[in-house]
């Protein structure tokens, strides 16, 4: 009996000191490495000082958007501008350049922008990512509604985390009705089939056509300005265009700006659907809709305003440009 009790005691101190590769530690965030964001959507701050009272449910771990974007007023939301420009979304790749604290500098290689050649840049909440590296898979879900909900890997399938439209995940198998997703954290969770596009990695999660972009960008009608959002919870202009061409296969540039100088250069007389418009004051862009044809667009207007289509403005045109065909 003694020798049994022996050896049930150093069979559990070696999986203190010697832990399975299942259940092995995760290595830390650190600076000059990659990690995946752990949360629906991440927001990437001008500085760890940027985020208000207010935006606390933005930088907890699980995120509570639907709390933030609730409780902000509208001149909380005008103020968003000076502080954060982008958003990332759950299982998105960033590179992390420097940690400070509680805080990591990221650039996310997804969203091109002239602020830095590896990625738009900005600070992250270190809760808020994982440098855990994702396991391999044939295939990958991506979250073709607004939003989707995560669920339990069992009966229950109780509601875990909605993740927003665009989102990617590593796919474990596919059921009845569900497809079984591994999160960044390393968890199994189940998500209809009808939330999600399974493809190949690499692939398109929808067709590539600029009717079908002009019909993506329309399921967003309704879902409010966001400045800096670029997920299904809440959209500026750029993000609405951006989050488009991505399901679609195409990465283009994240902000409006460096959007108007790619492309084709397309004459206002032969405007295609999905073609970018862009709207400057003095020659300075501030605004991008997409052309859904019969002279009308799609556009996240501003904030106070939702994501709608209206006809082509006169006022302010600047110029348009061709990414598909």
């Amino acid at each position: 009996m003694t020798r049994r009790l022996l050896a049930l005691a150093l069979v559990a101190l070696s999986r203190v000191l010697l832990p399975s590769a299942a259940h092995a530690a995760v290595p830390s965030v650190s600076a000059g490495h990659d990690a995946w964001v752990a949360v629906s959507v991440a927001r990437l701050w001008e500085s760890p000082s940027s985020p208000r009272t207010v935006d606390r449910p933005a930088l907890e771990r699980p995120v509570r958007v639907r709390a933030w974007l609730r409780d902000m007023s509208l001149a909380q939301r005008k103020a968003l501008f000076s502080r954060s420009d982008t958003e990332a979304l759950l299982g998105e790749r960033v590179r992390v350049t420097r940690v400070r604290g509680s805080w990591a500098h990221v650039v996310v290689p997804d969203q091109p922008s002239p602020k830095d050649a590896r990625g738009y840049p900005g600070w992250v909440p270190m809760r808020q990512l994982t440098a855990r590296t994702p396991l391999a898979s044939t295939q990958v879900a991506t979250v073709v509604r607004r939003t989707a909900w995560l669920r339990t890997d069992d009966a229950a399938a109780a509601k875990v985390l909605e993740a927003s439209f665009g989102t990617r995940l590593k796919v474990v198998s596919v059921l009845d009705g569900w497809v079984r997703v591994r999160t960044p954290l390393g968890a199994t969770r189940r998500v209809s089939d009808t939330a999600v596009s399974v493809h190949a990695p690499g692939a398109t999660a929808l067709p590539r056509t600029r009717a079908d972009l002009v019909t993506t960008a329309q399921s967003f009608h309704g879902l409010p300005y966001l400045w800096g959002g670029l997920s299904g919870f809440g959209l500026d202009c750029s993000g609405l265009t951006w989050l488009d061409f991505r399901a679609h296969g195409q990465t283009i540039r994240r902000d409006a700006l460096p959007q108007s100088q790619h492309g084709t250069a397309v004459r206002r007389t032969t405007l295609r659907k999905g073609d970018l418009i862009f709207y400057a004051t003095a020659g300075k862009v501030h605004h991008v809709t997409m052309y859904a044809g019969a002279g009308r667009m799609v556009e996240a207007p501003h904030t106070g305003a939702v994501v709608r289509t209206v006809p082509v403005r006169d006022h302010e045109y600047f110029r348009a440009r061709r990414y598909l065909g």
